[in-house]
């Protein structure tokens, strides 16, 4: 019952990845005035919020890109238990 718990969860949690990374590709695009990134937006901010502002040079904020990474090695942690 926990395996497929966990299974579903991870599905889940491979969903919002892959939408965290759409929002931050349109995030370079003009599309950022979108309805549509306003509601992705809505989505992601919740976690990738945590970050936002730790690590800026310039005008660039790279703090998705270690949400990101910190979000793909929990990833990594739950496919390794669910493949034992």
């Amino acid at each position: 019952m926990a395996e497929i718990f966990l299974y579903y969860a991870y599905i889940f949690l491979r969903i919002y990845f892959y939408i965290m990374i759409i929002y931050i590709i349109l995030s370079w695009t003009p599309l950022v005035n979108s309805r549509f990134y306003q509601v992705l937006r809505a989505i992601v901010d919740p976690y990738l919020g945590i970050f936002r502002g730790w690590f800026i040079l310039g005008s660039m904020d790279f703090t998705p890109i270690i949400g990101l990474l910190l979000y793909r090695f929990l990833l990594i942690m739950i496919e390794r238990v669910l493949i034992v």
